[in-house]
């Protein structure tokens, strides 16, 4: 499966910024469904109210994909990769 990667930087709550990657089928087409994925992520890191728009979540490229990964967006319609400051 090919995958959509958008490269995402959201301030957190203590003013340090968390970038991540949200991966979605390279068929989902509505920005606005990626947001509210990133945004259940940030919820889950105790991120919410976060800004997360089209300034902090940007389009980057498509790829091919992991089965594992492709398992985890079948069940839930995302993956997210933690790159700086998601812990």
């Amino acid at each position: 499966m090919e995958v959509a990667v958008y490269d995402t930087y959201v301030p957190k709550k203590d003013g340090s910024v968390m970038h991540f990657d949200i991966l979605v089928s390279d068929e989902t087409a509505s920005k606005e469904l990626v947001y509210q994925f990133g945004r259940q992520y940030l919820a889950q890191k105790g991120q919410q109210g976060q800004p997360l728009t089209a300034k902090e979540c940007r389009f980057c490229h498509i790829a091919e994909s992991a089965q594992e990964i492709v398992d985890v967006i079948s069940a839930q319609g995302y993956y997210i990769i933690e790159m700086q400051g998601c812990q």
